[in-house]
């Protein structure tokens, strides 16, 4: 059974869900939703925003800080 996430959770990676949006995403049938980063770094708290799919949100890493996979584009209309 898939994981319903919640915008606010924050994934096992430090990566905090923080909207959906209705644009397509890279993989079958998803929409791209809206994380960021929430590791703690030397300045502070990374922040760094990035679309990533839905399906793969449970597993993502931020690309500025952890070397994940670089974020898909999406609109920043709500």
């Amino acid at each position: 059974m898939a994981r319903k996430w919640n915008v606010g959770q924050i994934n096992r990676n430090s990566q905090k869900f923080v909207r959906e949006t209705k644009d397509p995403g890279n993989d079958h049938g998803q929409y791209v939703w809206v994380a960021e980063c929430q590791r703690e770094t030397a300045n502070g708290v990374c922040g760094h925003i990035y679309g990533v799919n839905g399906s793969d949100f449970w597993q993502r890493k931020c690309p500025a800080c952890q070397g994940g996979r670089p974020g898909l584009p999406f609109s920043e209309m709500r």
